[in-house]
């Protein structure tokens, strides 16, 4: 502490001193005991004052545990239907790309089949040209 504080913190200690000692009657037995007595009401009060206070915060705790509370199960319930809704777009999506990829399928399945059909058929003529072309150099028609 400071010099300063020291000074009034000895002014305010003589100043009580001087307060008991005046309402003694200038003797310092009486005067401890009023300072007793006073120190043992002003504890007493603080003492009544607190189970009040531990009430109030315990009150003031729920309210904001309460609060939390909401507000956890609030986010919870929004996580949970942002999941749900992200399911169900995978899914569309899914069923979406499935779909297409079947409809692909069966045009190049349909385009190959059509190919192999063009192909045999050029195959087939090819080859009953060159018969009939093998065919003459044996005598046949």
């Amino acid at each position: 502490m400071s010099r300063r504080g020291l000074t009034v913190a000895g002014l305010a200690i003589a100043g009580g001193a001087g307060y008991y000692l005046y309402n003694a009657g200038g003797d310092p037995k009486t005067a401890e005991k009023k300072f007793e007595a006073d120190a043992s009401k002003l504890s007493a009060e603080i003492k009544k004052e607190l189970p009040g206070q531990k009430k109030e915060a315990e009150k003031k705790a729920e309210a904001w545990a309460s609060q939390v509370g909401q507000k956890v199960d609030r986010t919870s319930a929004d996580a949970k239907n942002k999941f749900v809704q992200a399911e169900a777009d995978a899914k569309s999506k899914f069923a979406e790309a499935e779909a297409k990829a079947k409809d692909f399928g069966s045009k190049t399945s349909t385009e190959f089949n059509s190919a192999v059909d063009k192909f045999d058929k050029t195959v087939e003529e090819k080859t009953a040209k060159a018969k009939s072309g093998i065919s003459s150099w044996f005598g046949g028609k």
